[in-house]
């Protein structure tokens, strides 16, 4: 088979474009909030505004105890990345959480399995991995792995959201492209991860934690479609595997269809017994 050509390639891509607004517009909605967010934080307000806003959206430990709903929500409206400098590791980051895990996985989520579903999957990887990484924080602390100050460090933005519905969107991709895709999804966090102890940085763990909450949805996902795939099978007389069938009925045999007289259809009786004559 020979390769696409660029100018195939190239055509697609502007279709899919054209496309993506009709497939995913919840998505492009959400897009579109992040990018006016990222501005307003970033050109909209002063420097003192801006650390104010995003500390109150942090979800660390001290606001996930005093106000956990408006940490948790807040924080899913900014990405934690730059839009222009494009030599640096942050416009990486953005590039992969905002690209690929919003753009592009989130949007084939809601076109595969809809608004909502789409929707629950990255709100709840963003939340369950934020609450699971806070666990493993208080523990670190109390074994003195993490320093004091991170109780308080500034971390938000949409970067597990995006790691569950990248490893959740494993399955869309072929079959040869699978598994380079899934190391990929768990090797990025660990490219700039600090060790100040035995455990990485607690950003690099919650980025670990989302990708086994997406790989997992990605396996109860695959489960169901081969339960719905596989048919019962019961063994012939020969003993061979077959398919199994409902059983057909007998020819002369009456059914409660048969006896309902609104049923529509042929009816079949048995034939009446004939009288016995009287013998001279």
């Amino acid at each position: 088979m020979n390769p696409p050509s660029p100018r195939g390639l190239l055509g697609g891509l502007l279709r899919a474009v054209r496309a993506y607004p009709r497939r995913a517009p919840l998505t492009l909605a959400y897009v579109c909030v992040l990018l006016a967010c990222h501005a307003w934080i970033n050109y909209g307000l002063s420097a003192g505004r801006a650390a104010e806003l995003l500390g109150r959206v942090s979800t660390n430990l001290d606001n996930l105890h005093a106000h956990p709903v408006a940490a948790l929500l807040g924080s899913v409206l900014f990405f934690d990345g730059t839009l222009t400098d494009v030599a640096s590791v942050e416009f990486a980051g953005t590039l992969i959480t905002l690209g690929l895990g919003v753009c592009c996985f989130l949007a084939l989520a809601e076109r595969r399995w809809g608004k909502r579903p789409a929707v629950a999957l990255f709100l709840g990887g963003h939340v369950a991995a934020t609450l699971l990484t806070a666990l493993v924080i208080a523990v670190a602390l109390r074994h003195g792995w993490y320093p004091a100050a991170v109780r308080h460090d500034v971390d938000f933005g949409i970067s597990y959201g995006a790691q569950t519905v990248m490893a959740a969107g494993t399955l869309a991709l072929p079959r040869r492209g699978r598994l380079p895709w899934a190391l990929f999804v768990l090797a990025w966090p660990l490219g700039g991860a600090e060790w100040p102890g035995p455990l990485p940085d607690f950003t690099t763990i919650g980025h670990l934690i989302a990708a086994a909450l997406g790989f997992g949805v990605a396996a109860v996902a695959l489960t169901r479609r081969r339960n719905r795939t596989d048919r019962p099978t019961v063994p012939d007389a020969a003993g061979r595997r077959a398919t199994s069938r409902p059983p057909r009925r007998p020819v002369g045999v009456l059914t409660a269809s048969d006896e309902n007289p609104s049923t529509s259809g042929p009816k079949t009786t048995a034939p009446e017994p004939t009288p016995p004559t009287a013998e001279a």
